[in-house]
């Protein structure tokens, strides 16, 4: 019988789902989220031009061996170059960026598409975004290199290897993101993560200074030697593949080309499982103990537009803790201030994206002064050039404060991007815009108040300054009480959304590049308001050990009181065009 459509015309026969289907369906739907959205095309676009820069950058990097005809370093830039940056396919987005949602897996999950299906097409769809681009480009100095050492098939080869090691990174990064939203479904374990991935968001920088020491004092000739052992291991045989054919060592092509294939299925496979129980949501997420109406009020959920659904039996110590911490909140007025800064305590703590943000403030709040402040800290290069860290002293002790300060105050960049939709019910009720952002930044206080007593502390006992902690005490307040003043404008006027998802990594397309341009903003508007404390530090001397915690109290929390004064008006003038930028599109 033949099927007809509407007016009695033929159907249009529909043929299997492939994966240019999966392509064209990203391409529409970020074509559907710019519309009318001109901050957002101005953010892709931005981002567009840093990933070019980006990858114009590493293209001269790896592309310089070759031009300088140096087939060792060729071999070095090659393995350790790729290597590094398939680490960073798997890393930054689980610390920093996030991965593209555009095409939630979850949203298929009543389509008739078996898993295979499923895997290839939102592959292919992963392929088509700015990091694949750029990533794509800035290797190619690979196959530039490959052809001046070793002619045109070396550079074929090595566009194979380009190839294959931008799939590998691809297959890495989503099936790392997949498991781990699937496992951080657990309270226990999405504790454990958020401290993990702030330690290492912490390390990034000690080992970028460890890898700058180690250049200097290198050995060149076992360098090689481990470049060539990284060569065999997936993180390098894709990217060395085109050197090794210049070096006559065409054998080996295959058998890396084999490893690299290898490692693709095995991480698809890994994927198709994790991607699995990604789309049928929570559900699989394990079993929840009842214990009762008033238990389950206490430990029920309290949903944010992040799209952590947060609640349920929790751990014996998480659970302990987070009890206490709401609990501690019982000194706030029985008024609307004292509700809105309760649940604020509640959220900050039960939120998984937003407890991870404080455990990244506690560390990397005490790691950076140590560092900065580090005094006597040298190395030399070999070629008589040494480079010494200049000893501590109040001005350095200030800016080093500065930056914690700033650090801390703009996690609120974005406070309503948390929200989501369910900032809708402070609209609905009428919440005037300075009590909302007073009680949000009295709430956010509570955590990172004592973080930064602490700080203070700590620095001033390493450092053997105790004559100092009322400088750091001051220059920490003014800092993060202008920071909180800069974030209430930002966090108004450049909110963005947050993806409704299981996966805490998730980010619409374009955040993560919001992310990045909205937090350097917050940052340099910080550090601009904070250039007073630094250079009182300079100019009054011993006077300022005694009046730097009276003034830099009186400086903070005045200009968080006008900032939450100013940004007040304009969020009550513009609370539907937030509400409507912090939900999410579906």
């Amino acid at each position: 019988m033949a099927v007809t459509g509407p007016g009695g015309q033929p159907a249009e026969r529909v043929g299997p789902v492939s994966a240019r289907h999966f392509v064209r369906l990203k391409l529409r739907v970020m074509g559907n989220n710019f519309r009318g959205q001109g901050w957002r095309i101005a953010m892709f676009v931005g981002g567009m031009i840093a990933g070019l820069w980006f990858a114009a950058t590493g293209f001269f990097l790896l592309a310089a061996p070759g031009l300088a005809d140096e087939p060792t370093y060729a071999l070095m830039a090659a393995a350790f170059g790729g290597g590094l940056l398939v680490l960073g396919w798997l890393l930054l987005p689980l610390v920093f960026f996030g991965v593209d949602e555009t095409l939630d897996p979850a949203r298929f999950a009543l389509l008739p598409l078996s898993r295979r299906t499923l895997v290839t097409g939102l592959f292919a769809a992963a392929l088509v975004s700015v990091p694949a681009v750029a990533a794509l480009i800035a290797t190619g100095g690979l196959v530039l290199t490959s052809g001046l050492l070793g002619g045109a098939a070396a550079a074929l080869v090595a566009a194979v290897g380009v190839v294959a090691g931008l799939l590998l990174c691809v297959a890495a990064s989503r099936a790392m993101t997949s498991a781990f939203a699937t496992m951080l479904r657990s309270r226990r374990v999405r504790d454990l993560a958020a401290v993990l991935l702030a330690v290492l968001a912490a390390l990034l920088g000690p080992l970028q200074i460890v890898v700058v020491a180690a250049v200097q004092q290198a050995d060149w000739d076992r360098l090689t030697g481990v470049a060539r052992v990284v060569g065999w291991t997936p993180f390098g045989a894709p990217w060395t593949v085109g050197i090794d054919v210049a070096e006559g060592r065409a054998w080996a092509v295959p058998v890396k080309l084999l490893i690299t294939a290898l490692t693709i299925g095995a991480l698809l496979w890994w994927w198709s499982r994790s991607l699995e129980s990604a789309m049928v949501g929570a559900a699989s997420g394990g079993r929840i103990r009842a214990r009762g109406g008033g238990a389950k009020a206490r430990g029920g959920a309290a949903k944010t537009g992040g799209g952590a659904a947060v609640g349920g039996a929790a751990g014996a110590v998480s659970g302990a803790v987070g009890q206490l911490f709401p609990k501690a909140v019982g000194w706030a007025r029985r008024d609307r201030f004292g509700a809105l800064v309760a649940r604020e305590c509640r959220y900050w703590w039960r939120d998984a994206r937003r407890r991870a943000n404080l455990i990244t403030i506690a560390v990397v709040g005490i790691f950076v002064p140590v560092m900065v402040n580090f005094g006597g800290a040298s190395f030399s290069t070999g070629e008589g050039m040494e480079f010494a860290a200049p000893d501590s002293s109040p001005v350095l002790v200030s800016i080093s404060m500065v930056f914690v300060g700033l650090l801390a105050s703009v996690t609120l960049a974005n406070q309503f991007g948390f929200d989501g939709s369910a900032y809708a019910a402070n609209v609905v009720a009428g919440v005037p815009g300075r009590l909302e952002l007073r009680a949000r930044m009295a709430a956010f206080s509570v955590y990172v108040l004592p973080m930064l007593a602490v700080v203070t502390v700590i620095l001033g006992m390493l450092l053997g300054r105790p004559a100092w902690l009322g400088v750091m005490a001051g220059s920490l307040l003014a800092t993060y009480g202008a920071g909180l003043a800069i974030s209430a404008f930002v966090s108004v006027l450049g909110a963005y959304s947050l993806p409704e998802t299981s996966n805490p990594f998730a980010m619409n397309s374009g955040a993560g590049v919001a992310k990045s341009f909205l937090t350097l903003l917050s940052m340099l508007g910080t550090a601009v308001a904070s250039v007073p404390m630094v250079v009182a530090a300079a100019l009054l001397g011993d006077a300022w050990l005694w009046l730097a915690t009276p003034l830099g109290l009186a400086y903070g929390l005045g200009a968080a009181l006008l900032g939450a004064y100013l940004a007040g008006d304009v969020l009550d003038r513009r609370a539907p065009e937030l509400l409507t930028a912090v939900t999410p599109r579906r």
